[in-house]
């Protein structure tokens, strides 16, 4: 069984985010082994720059040899469920690597995690809050999943 992880900035706060991500996780769990590791938010008193930057260390140093980190950021690639499936066919398949899929807290993302992606993708063209965008995530991972084995989820 192939693996991915995620790190995520934040706990979810809202319930209908908790409900939804327990249920993709666990549909999701039946393909890939899949972890996470939550960081904390920023320290609130901090500049938005500045408290990025310190989310993006401790996202950095949660990064393992062989994770392939991919983003999710606004100016990120637009791709189709098909091709997003593709993606996360050869991102699994690779040997030694597993992706790594990162949300970045209220503020988005350090230019320092940017630069140590190997890819930027985008949920939407619109800025969704990152607990939605877990959610989103989640639930185009099990669709692309169902898209490889070929079950009946996913309607051209």
């Amino acid at each position: 069984m192939s693996a991915m992880g995620f790190i995520w900035v934040g706990r979810l706060k809202e319930s209908f985010s908790r409900d939804g991500c327990d249920l993709y996780w666990k549909k999701l769990s039946r393909f890939f082994r899949i972890d996470e590791a939550v960081i904390r938010d920023g320290p609130g008193k901090l500049p938005p720059a500045e408290r990025s930057r310190k989310e993006g260390e401790a996202i950095l140093s949660r990064l393992a040899s062989g994770d392939v980190p991919v983003i999710l950021d606004e100016g990120g690639d637009r791709l189709t469920s098909r091709q997003f499936a593709a993606f996360v066919e050869k991102w699994t398949d690779a040997p030694n690597q597993r992706p790594v899929f990162v949300i970045g807290g209220p503020f988005g993302l350090s230019n320092e995690v940017k630069a140590a992606a190997r890819a930027s993708i985008r949920l939407s063209d619109m800025t969704l809050p990152h607990e939605l965008a877990r959610l989103m995530l989640l639930e185009q991972l099990y669709r692309a999943a169902t898209i490889l084995k070929n079950m009946p989820y996913h309607h051209d």
